[in-house]
């Protein structure tokens, strides 16, 4: 899922788009190794196309952490908080706008079988209208990424094995 929310002095438009779960074949990873893939994986397109690299910053992955946590306890799979709670109010408990004259974040969900890779992952974000205008948004300097794997997950997931990845977007100048 895609979405993206500006501040600048007072709160824009927000965007948000469904993704369905796709499969693909088994292979295990190291989850660091798949975050840290992601982050590879989406600064080689940005570079690709003449776009800045992405920075980690602690406090985007720590609410990708978070999120991607609550997911897969609370067996949904969402931009909004099991309370409700819109993606772009999550993110700012972590990444907040304090004093900053331009604030956007953006966010991309992604689950799929318990093998998927980093450049799979991508890809299938690059298939999506609105996760492809995520990554490819020239505004993003920051991200958290966060995979989390899970033998059994309950919920929308069926009890299936399951990898979620968060991936949060952020700028603040």
């Amino acid at each position: 899922m895609a979405g993206r929310i500006v501040v600048a002095g007072a709160l824009a438009a927000l965007c948000v788009a469904v993704a369905a779960p796709a499969a693909v074949p088994a292979a295990r990873v190291n989850l660091v190794a798949l975050d840290a893939g992601v982050l590879v994986q989406l600064n080689a397109i940005r570079a690709g196309h003449g776009l800045v690299p992405l920075q980690t910053s602690a406090l985007l992955t720590a609410s990708a952490a978070q999120h991607s946590r609550e997911m897969a306890t609370d067996g949904y799979f969402e931009h909004a908080s099991a309370d409700g709670t819109v993606f772009w109010k999550r993110i700012a408990r972590w990444y907040g706008w304090h004093g900053d004259r331009y604030w956007a974040v953006g966010e991309n969900l992604l689950w799929s079988s318990p093998a998927v890779d980093a450049a799979a992952a991508v890809q299938l974000w690059m298939g999506s209208p609105d996760h492809r205008a995520n990554i490819l948004d020239p505004r993003w300097r920051q991200i958290g990424v966060s995979a989390l794997r899970l033998p059994a997950a309950p919920g929308v997931y069926r009890g299936l094995e399951v990898t979620i990845i968060t991936t949060d977007f952020g700028v603040r100048r």
